[in-house]
């Protein structure tokens, strides 16, 4: 049943990156993943993920919004942190921000392989 079985590897994914967990990645990342059509593979997936958490302490990854069409799963997420200095090209410098991003992940043997992420930038302009 892999219409359940994904969104619970999704939930845990979640989990796994708002532990910062970056040795457990490779359970739910494929080794060849790509983002936003660039190919990083899972070493290059980790440091993007890792410099996120560096510029934004705070970042808490919440999924607001889950739907299953295997291969793919959708997902809004919801963020409300505090990015430091620029962010996304906008001077934030620590300003508390509300915002989402719609991403599309394509599993490819229960793992995600394919990325494709849209933040909502003009959400944190208006807030500025």
């Amino acid at each position: 049943m892999i219409e359940t079985r994904l969104p619970v590897i999704y939930r845990n994914y979640i989990a796994c990156l708002n532990r910062q967990d970056w040795p457990g990645l490779g359970q739910f990342v494929h080794d060849d993943a790509i983002h936003n059509g660039k190919r990083l593979g899972l070493s290059g997936y980790r440091t993007m993920l890792e410099r996120d958490f560096e510029a934004i302490p705070d970042l808490c990854f919440n999924i607001q919004l889950l739907v299953c069409d295997p291969p793919f799963i959708a997902s809004r997420l919801q963020f409300d942190c505090a990015p430091m200095g620029v962010f996304l090209g906008l001077p934030v410098n620590g300003k508390r921000v509300s915002f989402a991003e719609n991403v599309f992940n394509q599993f490819h043997a229960d793992k995600i392989k394919e990325v494709w992420s849209v933040i909502d930038k003009a959400a944190i302009e208006a807030q500025l």
